[in-house]
């Protein structure tokens, strides 16, 4: 059966996209943030993935405020890179796994979640950034992606809570698929930060850090916060880290991190990463966490 052995969470700031595809990321400026992720693409070459669930928000790219779907799944067999304004990035193209997708679907469906099917779909930075960021820059990303698209943009957004429980439903479905897969889902987006008025330019890194800490062990008390409190502590773009409780709904029961990295500034936000194992009593083999090559923190 198929299974998800690993949880990634990672901002996905543009700005990132940018000092990778001009060759940026060793400059002073971006060297320190690139660096947290060193330690991510050496244990993604050992991990090989066959497919990745990546819940991302869309940037006004495939949708718009004609339709605003509060969860939408990918169910295509590619997907195109948008243009946001200056062209798209300059990455391969997505390969999805519609097999999966279709079935993770229905299943959600059946377990009562309203999902929006997508067949056809240019996916934008929040979901690109992410993979390159993982995963350097490829003629061609190592594994399949499903896109799972969450409304962060438009009140309402869902609730951590739902969140939390989609991200449980996730794993139902993904255990019930009958092919041989390893399965990572990443929750992308966030941290602190906020985009206009203000509080433009926010950042609460102790917030940040307790939201990190939230998502290790057997805690299930992040899946509580509600909107107002994402608000004050973390700037009107904060909610985003809500997509991170999708991730961490599907691992289970309890979580042990494998990496960390924070830093500050990234743009006008702080930058998060994480690497988390399910650590339930399951079964997952659990050797093989640190690659040789990268010295553990």
């Amino acid at each position: 059966m198929a299974r998800i052995t690993a949880g990634v969470a990672s901002s996905h700031v543009p700005l990132l996209g940018v000092a990778s595809d001009f060759g940026k990321d060793q400059d002073d400026y971006f060297r320190p943030i690139f660096a947290g992720y060193e330690w991510t693409r050496e244990w993604e070459k050992a991990e090989k993935p066959d497919v990745i669930i990546l819940v991302y928000n869309d940037h006004a790219s495939a949708f718009d405020m004609k339709v605003i779907p509060t969860f939408a799944i990918g169910c295509a067999d590619r997907y195109g890179i948008c243009d946001e304004g200056w062209g798209p990035r300059p990455v391969p193209e997505v390969e999805g796994h519609a097999d999966l997708a279709w079935h993770i679907a229905q299943s959600l469906i059946l377990d009562e979640f309203d999902m929006t099917i997508i067949n056809e779909m240019d996916v934008d930075h929040g979901l690109t950034v992410p993979l390159s960021m993982m995963f350097g820059k490829p003629e061609k990303w190592p594994c399949k992606v499903v896109p799972l698209a969450v409304n962060v943009v438009t009140y309402p957004p869902p609730s951590g809570n739902r969140c939390w429980a989609l991200g449980e439903a996730i794993k139902r479905a993904v255990e019930s698929f009958p092919e041989d897969l390893n399965v990572q889902i990443w929750g992308t987006g966030g941290m602190s930060h906020q985009l206009q008025g203000p509080r433009a330019g926010l950042i609460n890194k102790e917030w940040d850090n307790m939201f990190l800490d939230g998502l290790i062990g057997d805690t299930d008390k992040l899946r509580y916060i509600p909107h107002v409190e994402y608000l004050r502590e973390t700037g009107s773009e904060g909610i985003e880290m809500v997509m991170w409780l999708i991730m961490r709904g599907a691992l289970g029961k309890r979580t042990r991190a494998l990496h960390r990295h924070y830093h500050v500034p990234c743009s006008n936000t702080a930058i998060g990463h994480l690497v988390l194992r399910p650590d339930n009593g399951e079964g997952y083999d659990m050797t093989g966490d640190i690659p040789d090559s990268v010295a553990a923190e």
